[in-house]
């Protein structure tokens, strides 16, 4: 067994070598589809990571509601007929029913990896003859500040609020002249009125959240929307977050309230990053096929020009399942030696395109991280191709009768 595996690897490398050209060739071929396997699943996997980030770091994955207000008619007339036009009320600001229990009972299910209660509503800010209407939103925030990446975009102060304090955005700061330690008067429809100072300053890239949201401590909120006790929605964070739909249906089932989860609220952003891993498999795909192609191309070439030598080595004593080895070797080493090679190059497209893709600050445009794990899959993959596409030219070498190959 010692003496026959070197000798099928060592014909494999000689036949390799003696087409030296068509070997480098298919390998080069092999190298450019790993690189642009490598570099396009890297491209994608950081612009999804970064479409990701921006959509889930502002906003709960699963939102808990009281259900809404349904209008009913007082009286029928008739068969059937109803005796006025009934209209849609206007939703009034309701609490959730029960959200403490609600809140505990949610915060023991699995996956759960944060629960907060918010309460959210309208208002307007008064600062001298300024009048800026402004949602609203209560917090806890050693909760809250777990459920959201607000803390990475403050720019002064700090998110730590209290019951006198207020977050405000850069554009409302800039529009009302103010900044941090400034007083705010906050007032509601409800007729709810209070003075609170600036403790923070932040920036999300948005112009609607910089100069019409504002952050403020639940109990603040409770009082100014004449909501006491209460908290207009459950907002919760998952260890899993594209489990985030069958875990609302669950809450749903269990609590009877209203649950959104932000795969369905973002529909059209979950179906534009499924489309894009589709693209990135269909990619993978063709590359590969063509790959394969080539590499059997390759070696159904080989063995007609070795089809006397096959026929020599059948005549003094090789065994069929020795050319049919030979032949997957000269496949697989063809797509392992290609895919290192292609995984280099990819290496360095991103290189290149991280100091291209660039914002006009210099940052980049979107993170693209480097997985050694892609390089890996790569090469297994390649390799694999490789033994698959010398399938067919091993079992046609294989089957050559050594007389005629030798008299053809």
């Amino acid at each position: 067994m010692n003496t026959v595996f070197p000798f099928e690897w060592i014909l494999a490398i000689r036949f390799m070598r003696e087409a030296r050209m068509q070997t480098l060739l298919i390998m080069s071929g092999v190298a450019l589809g790993v690189s642009v396997i490598v570099f396009i699943s890297a491209l994608i996997s950081g612009l999804q990571t970064n479409l990701f980030r921006r959509t889930l770091d502002f906003q709960a994955q699963i939102v808990i509601l009281p259900p809404k207000e349904v209008s009913r008619p007082l009286h029928k007339a008739g068969e059937g007929m109803l005796a006025t036009l009934v209209q849609p009320r206007a939703q009034r600001l309701q609490s959730v029913d029960q959200w403490q229990t609600v809140l505990a009972q949610v915060a023991k299910m699995d996956g759960v990896s944060v629960v907060a209660p918010v309460v959210a509503g309208a208002g307007f800010i008064v600062r001298g003859e300024a009048n800026k209407a402004v949602g609203l939103t209560g917090i806890e925030p050693e909760t809250y500040l777990q459920l959201i990446a607000l803390n990475s975009k403050i720019i002064a102060g700090t998110a730590n609020i209290t019951g006198t304090d207020i977050l405000v955005g850069m554009d409302l700061a800039k529009d009302l002249g103010v900044w941090t330690g400034d007083k705010l008067n906050l007032q509601t429809a409800s007729g709810g009125t209070a003075t609170l100072s600036i403790r923070g300053i932040f920036d999300f890239g948005n112009s609607g959240m910089n100069s019409r949201s504002v952050y403020i401590a639940l109990r603040t909120a409770q009082s100014l929307l004449d909501l006491a006790g209460g908290v207009t929605s459950v907002e919760v964070n998952l260890e899993a977050p594209f489990t985030a739909e069958t875990v609302a249906q669950t809450i749903q089932a269990q609590t009877g309230l209203k649950v959104d989860s932000w795969i369905a609220t973002n529909a059209q952003f979950f179906s534009a990053l499924e489309a894009q891993s589709m693209s990135n498999t269909v990619i993978r795909f063709f590359v590969g096929l063509t790959a394969a192609l080539g590499i059997a191309s390759v070696l159904v070439v080989s063995v007609v020009q070795k089809s006397k030598a096959i026929g020599i080595l059948r005549a003094t004593g090789t065994s069929r399942q020795q050319i049919l080895r030979l032949f997957l070797l000269q496949g697989a080493l063809t797509g392992l030696i290609g895919s290192l090679l292609g995984a280099v190059v990819g290496w360095l497209f991103l290189n290149a395109w991280r100091k291209i893709a660039v914002n006009a600050d210099g940052t980049q445009l979107f993170p693209i991280t480097f997985d050694p794990m892609l390089f890996v899959y790569a090469a297994v993959g390649a390799t694999l191709v490789g033994t698959l596409a010398a399938l067919f030219p091993a079992l046609q070498a294989a089957r050559l009768d050594p007389a005629v190959a030798i008299r053809g």
